[in-house]
């Protein structure tokens, strides 16, 4: 069974069928990405909730590829301003792509306490059906940003957030620890449930 997964971001690809691996139910599920169907124009990020720019991008896919389709927006949100870069997280610094991004955050808080860092990865990943159908599932990831970059895994803001709970930021966790905790771990495993209960029929066993 093939469900698309609208990004052309390979490490997503990998990060959702690790986790669809590891779930009851969908170890026969195959994600393929934009790059695996026949070109679509994809459809602008314009939602003012990351919730609406899943569904918009889900829906777009299921729409010309006929497949079920996953699609998740997610974003980094600091609290003392106001929650954002959010929805803005991945355009944050005009373009200049994951590295300007995080200086641009760390340079505007810099001179704040490490008392006021405070921040949450969110994430909402979207699932909808070719025939209309769809379900949306939030993760948070609540945590505090550091001064500066540490470690080489992970993407985007990754080296400079570090989860309740952790000394460690997300770039220094493996991919299976990050995966545990992560507010996208968190939203992809939510909608595997919704996958192996509508696509592939498993009944959930705690009654």
């Amino acid at each position: 069974m093939k469900i698309l997964l609208a990004t052309r971001n390979a490490k997503k690809l990998v990060e959702l069928q690790r986790i669809l691996d590891a779930a009851p139910g969908c170890r026969d599920v195959t994600i393929v990405g934009m790059s695996d169907v026949p070109d679509y124009a994809e459809v602008p990020e314009s939602g003012l909730t990351f919730a609406e720019n899943a569904l918009l991008k889900a829906r777009e896919g299921a729409t010309h590829t006929g497949l079920p389709t996953v699609a998740d927006d997610s974003g980094l949100a600091v609290d003392v301003m106001g929650g954002m870069p959010g929805i803005l997280s991945a355009r944050w610094s005009g373009g200049g792509g994951d590295d300007a991004n995080l200086e641009l955050v760390l340079v505007q808080i810099a001179d704040l306490p490490d008392t006021a860092r405070s921040a949450s990865f969110v994430c909402v990943a979207a699932l909808v059906m070719p025939d209309g159908r769809w379900w949306t599932v939030e993760g948070r990831m609540p945590g505090r940003l550091v001064r500066e970059p540490r470690g080489t895994g992970g993407f985007g803001y990754d080296p400079i957030f570090v989860a309740d709970g952790e000394e460690r930021t997300n770039a220094e966790l493996s991919p299976r620890e990050k995966d545990a905790i992560s507010h996208r771990g968190k939203a992809f495993r939510g909608l595997a449930e919704i996958i192996a209960r509508e696509l592939v029929g498993v009944r959930d066993q705690r009654g």
